[in-house]
C-alpha cells in the first residue's frame, strides 16, 4: 500500500499522519482502531491476524527488521 493510500485510512480514522514513516503511521492507526499497534513485529514470519488490512506488507517488513 503506498503513502497516499495509508494517509487516506489515517484522515478516515482521525489519526493526523503529519510526517510520520510508514511503520509508525500504520501503528498508530492500528491503535485508533482499537487494535494492537504489532505493524511489521510478526516474529519469524508468523502472524494469526488473517484478516489484517496491512498484513500484504507487514510480513516482508517484519522479516526485513529481524535480519537487520
Amino acid at each position: 500500500m503506498n503513502m497516499q493510500e495509508i494517509r487516506t485510512i489515517a484522515r478516515k480514522t482521525g489519526v493526523k499522519a503529519g510526517k510520520q514513516r510508514k511503520v509508525t503511521l500504520i501503528k498508530n492507526i492500528q491503535n485508533k482502531e482499537g487494535n494492537f499497534g504489532c505493524f511489521a513485529t510478526a516474529y519469524q514470519g508468523s502472524c494469526d491476524q488473517g484478516g489484517c488490512l496491512w498484513r500484504k506488507d507487514c510480513l516482508p517488513l517484519s522479516q526485513k527488521s529481524m535480519s537487520a
